[in-house]
């Protein structure tokens, strides 16, 4: 199916994807998990999770396969890869001259209807909570797939938050809550945080937190935009745009900073998200400047992955 593990087409935490084609041609993306990833349970959970699922806006899981150890999992083949390298890639214009604002407005919106419905949509609902451009996945038309359900929880339509012992997620995207209760509980709305964070990423064309930046003011990009927003002034966006594009990007970020709202009670659910996007820019307020917190260097690429 792999050609012997020739065709290494990612790589991460969890282990290595590889290309692969089944006998009747169709190409898949083989998902290997690392031998010492814990004791399988983020396999077991994965399978648990998108097995649950059929969404356009889900990547489609085909089959899996374990011997002894070793474990695989194998998915849709998505040609475009990761969101992530359309954004961070700075040698190249890559992210507005190939995908263009519409396009990436309407990957904001699809994100947004895939968690939709995780949260609302399924028998029983899924919290992902490791919501990242890394784990979204674009095929051959850019149309964006909710991919990596390692870390992600189960719980009934009638709960609306979920028991954790520990946090999980990636440093950067995790909700305040997730890490520290004392900010609340653990709840779709965590989703939500991370989708703004992301989606912030995705207006921003950078790491929302780059030190690389020569003004002190502008390393943190969520507190550089809400005061841009805030002031009325031109957003400083990379990237020629028209009328149309300009209130694309505005609403992504207003809905971007209402999702990243510190208390979860203020941030809206999903459904509220895709209808304030594709609703028309002088609907939406600007939400209260939220208390946005930038972690220490030391955590910003840490990845937290407490699967208790």
């Amino acid at each position: 199916m792999t050609s012997s593990f020739k065709d290494r087409v990612g790589e991460g935490g969890y282990g290595a994807v590889y290309k692969g084609k089944l006998l009747n041609g169709d190409l898949v993306a083989v998902k290997v998990l690392s031998e010492t990833k814990g004791n399988g349970e983020e396999f077991i959970n994965e399978i648990a999770s998108i097995s649950r699922t059929s969404h356009v806006n889900i990547v489609s899981l085909l089959g899996f396969c374990f011997q002894g150890s070793k474990r695989a999992l194998i998915y849709e083949f998505m040609p475009n890869g990761s969101l992530e390298k359309f954004i961070y890639d700075k040698n190249s214009s890559m992210t507005y001259d190939k995908l263009g604002w519409e396009t990436l407005y309407n990957i904001a919106i699809g994100i947004a209807r895939g968690l939709e419905y995780l949260h609302r949509g399924c028998n029983t609902r899924i919290l992902h909570l490791d919501i990242k451009p890394h784990n979204i996945l674009l095929n051959q038309d850019f149309c964006p797939k909710i991919s990596d359900f390692g870390l992600s929880k189960l719980c009934t339509r009638k709960e609306s938050i979920v028991s954790m012992s520990g946090a999980r997620g990636t440093a950067g995207y995790i909700a305040p809550e997730v890490f520290c209760r004392n900010f609340g509980d653990v709840s779709p709305k965590s989703d939500v945080y991370s989708y703004g964070m992301m989606v912030l990423e995705m207006v921003g064309g950078r790491k929302n937190i780059d030190d690389g930046i020569n003004h002190t003011s502008e390393i943190y990009f969520p507190h550089w935009i809400y005061k841009r927003l805030e002031l009325d002034e031109e957003l400083g966006l990379q990237g020629f745009m028209n009328e149309e594009e300009r209130t694309s990007a505005r609403k992504m970020i207003i809905v971007s900073l209402w999702c990243i709202q510190t208390n979860p009670s203020n941030r809206p659910p999903m459904n509220g998200v895709v209808d304030m996007l594709e609703g028309s820019l002088e609907s939406l307020q600007i939400p209260p400047k939220p208390f946005l917190y930038s972690p220490p260097r030391s955590m910003r690429d840490l990845s937290i992955a407490s699967v208790s």
